[in-house]
């Protein structure tokens, strides 16, 4: 008969820690707080040494990147937040380049070892069971390779469906919390981004199967669909904008073909109002992130819309989504993972959608991408691209019909000087492309 796990106090837990560990941390909402706080009390202490952090980016404060950790703990994460930007731009920590998906193949392939997990859980159920909640992500491969799986159990995590179920005796020990989960709330989408969410909106057809990327432009979007039909949900995320459209009975999943009838996402994050939403929801499905990113699984539903954002896009239609110049930013994410997916779907579209300008007004369609900048998304798979000045499919185009299309959607205030540098590259039979062809 399994053991039943113990309950201790954060700091009798974190004492499974060896020096040289490495640790995976749930992600998103759901850090473990209480046990960062107790396993940075054990690094102050002078106890560790040598130890690994990994997750998918947090929110609230991650003080284990810090630089008076230095030598004591090392996060190497799969998507730089902004509560470790800073920190990873200074050196302090760093990120591993992998598609989101991916990320438990690194786990449960033995690329990157894995000793202790730190999670939090919803209360047992009348089974025994606890759930993940609001993040899966890969922390079900990581629970696998583990010698320690260290669970915060919290009233306020959500009892979820799918891959978040576990047996509680999967369980090594477990610390009682009672502290909110992190919350985030979308401000009221500005006229660009609204511009921009009515552009998506049109290319979303009735029955597509959708994924959004998180903040103002996916909420944006889902502002316009109030008048779609029969819309599905598989996505690596959502937040509380699905919530009105659910109740309208636009998005039911009544066209998808992989999980019909059911929100499909590995992590969540946005008000109370979403988890409580989620708890015990047995429309929401929480998969592990090598199911609900694995291209091949999101290209079986018809008319699979991915819609992702980036920092930069260049007159090819190369995309860059993870950093600024040479300085990382964020990750590569699911863009890919979903950008692929779609693209394979019967009646697919992988849409990427921006502001024509950063907030300092300078153009982020560019003649090339910066110095040192990532190109996430290349070229080849880049189809739909959005701004607020309307919506290009750059898919079959040539590189001369790319730039026209491209700079057609830029700010007005930049387009003379992108033809002029499009003109510099190609040459003087540029301006006789026919790019509305």
């Amino acid at each position: 008969m399994p053991q039943k796990p113990k309950i201790a106090t954060p700091d009798e837990a974190v004492s499974e820690i060896r020096p040289g560990d490495h640790i995976h941390l749930s992600s998103v909402a759901s850090a473990p707080q209480c046990l960062i706080n107790a396993m940075c009390r054990r690094g102050r202490a002078g106890d560790l040494r040598d130890i690994r952090i990994h997750h998918l980016h947090t929110e609230g404060p991650a003080p284990y990147a810090d630089p008076e950790f230095e030598g004591i703990f090392q996060l190497d994460s799969f998507f730089v937040g902004p509560n470790v930007r800073k920190r990873t731009q200074e050196g302090f920590a760093d990120y591993i380049p992998v598609f989101l998906g991916e990320t438990q193949r690194l786990y449960r392939e033995g690329h990157l070892p894995c000793d202790v997990v730190m999670i939090q859980v919803s209360p047992p159920d009348s089974k025994g069971r606890v759930s993940l909640g609001t993040s899966v992500d890969a922390t079900r491969a990581a629970m696998e390779k583990a010698r320690a799986v260290l669970a915060v159990i919290n009233p306020h995590v959500p009892f979820t469906f799918g891959d978040a179920v576990i047996e509680a005796d999967r369980i090594d020990c477990f610390v009682e919390d009672d502290t909110p989960l992190e919350t985030v709330h979308f401000a009221k989408p500005t006229d660009i981004e609204t511009a921009i969410g009515r552009h998506c909106a049109a290319l979303i057809e009735d029955g597509a199967t959708l994924q959004m990327g998180i903040g103002a432009i996916p909420n944006a979007v889902l502002d316009q669909l109030g008048g779609h039909k029969n819309l599905g949900i598989h996505t690596e995320m959502f937040a509380d904008g699905v919530i009105p459209l659910v109740e309208k009975g636009v998005i039911n999943g009544a066209e998808k073909a992989v999980d019909r009838g059911k929100m499909v996402a590995t992590f969540l994050l946005g008000s109370k109002k979403l988890y409580d939403y989620t708890h015990l929801n047995d429309d929401v499905r929480m998969m592990d992130v090598g199911y609900t990113n694995d291209p091949f699984v999101i290209a079986r539903n018809p008319k699979a819309t991915a819609i992702n954002s980036a920092l930069q896009v260049d007159l090819t239609g190369q995309i860059c989504a993870d950093s600024l110049g040479a300085k990382m930013y964020s990750g590569v994410g699911g863009q890919i993972d979903f950008f692929y997916g779609a693209s394979r779907s019967k009646g697919g579209k992988a849409i990427l959608a921006m502001p024509s300008v950063t907030e300092t007004g300078l153009s982020k369609i560019s003649a090339v991408l910066l110095s040192g900048a990532g190109v996430v998304t290349t070229r080849a798979h880049a189809h739909w691209l959005v701004t607020e000045y309307g919506a290009v499919n750059l898919y079959g185009r040539s590189l001369q019909e790319r730039a026209r299309l491209i700079i057609s959607i830029a700010h007005p205030s930049h387009r003379e000087a992108l033809d002029r540098a499009a003109f510099e590259r190609f040459g003087p039979h540029y301006h006789f492309v026919g790019a509305s062809r």
